[in-house]
């Protein structure tokens, strides 16, 4: 039973950490790589919480705000002037995470921290003592994507973007302002990779390099799903199984390069994914 929930728990905190990258893959086709450093600003927006002895749960606005200001900030003056050139958006967005990794340096040192757990404790499930806060992402990460499909399927703006989507010359020909859109979804996903940051906290520590093993493993499944929500949280619970099998029954070690294994493996035979035919 154990098994059953680490497999649960691991596919919803990689849910969490990738639906941010996603959403700005999705809409803009562009891999933000300073996606890590979102996910360790929210990290470092929770440990400030935990310093100042306040309520850990103030870090889920605190962690949205944070990711908010950065991504209008970062959309506004170094992605903007680079939608029609990808490639340089990624090398900008990569270097950006750097310096944002820098700053949080010269900030908060190079010291390893630790924040205090929303919810302590553990929940008894068919007579199984488990991590209360883990068993807690696992309806947090069904509801996000439920939140998201929603957003993008049954809403004026989801209209708007996937016209942006599918064809932005004629989405600006219908009246689409698609720099707005474009504006809006950057916004979202850094904020959402702020939030995941703080959500996965309680699980480790917080340091100023923690993103970059999350960013890996986050631009592998995003590849692998396509532009789908719905493929993506498959795709979680599948490659977040294979990584907890390999990691208790062969090695932690191997455990941690499973996703990359099989996302390359995945690309070769479907070189575009699982959400296309």
């Amino acid at each position: 039973m154990v098994l059953v929930f680490d497999i649960l728990t691991t596919a919803a905190v990689l849910f969490i950490v990738t639906a941010g990258l996603m959403v700005i893959f999705g809409v803009m086709k562009i891999v933000n790589f300073a996606h890590g450093a979102l996910l360790t600003m929210g990290a470092y927006a929770s440990f400030v919480v935990t310093q100042l002895k306040l309520n850990p749960w103030l870090g889920v606005p605190l962690a949205l705000v944070v990711g908010v200001a950065a991504g209008m900030l970062v959309e506004r003056v170094i992605v903007r002037p680079l939608y029609r050139r990808p490639l340089d958006a990624i090398l900008a967005t990569w270097g950006l995470g750097i310096v944002i990794g820098q700053l949080i340096v010269m900030g908060f040192g190079r010291e390893v921290q630790f924040v205090e757990s929303p919810l302590k404790g553990a929940v008894s499930v068919a007579g199984t003592d488990y991590s209360a806060y883990r068993l807690l992402l696992v309806p947090a990460a069904l509801v996000l994507c439920a939140a998201l499909v929603a957003l993008l399927s049954g809403t004026r703006f989801g209209v708007k973007t996937r016209a942006v989507i599918m064809n932005e010359d004629l989405a600006r020909g219908l009246g689409i302002h698609s720099g707005r859109i474009r504006f809006i979804t950057f916004s979202l996903g850094a904020a959402l990779g702020s939030l995941a940051g703080m959500l996965i906290t309680p699980l480790s520590s917080v340091d100023p390099d923690m993103g970059l093993p999350y960013l890996v493993n986050a631009f592998m499944l995003v590849m692998v799903s396509g532009y789908s929500m719905t493929s993506l949280l498959l795709t979680c619970l599948v490659f977040g199984a294979c990584q907890v099998l390999v990691s208790t029954f062969v090695s932690p070690v191997l455990g941690g390069l499973t996703i990359a294994v099989l996302a390359a493996f995945t690309l070769r035979i479907r070189p575009r994914g699982f959400s296309h035919g």
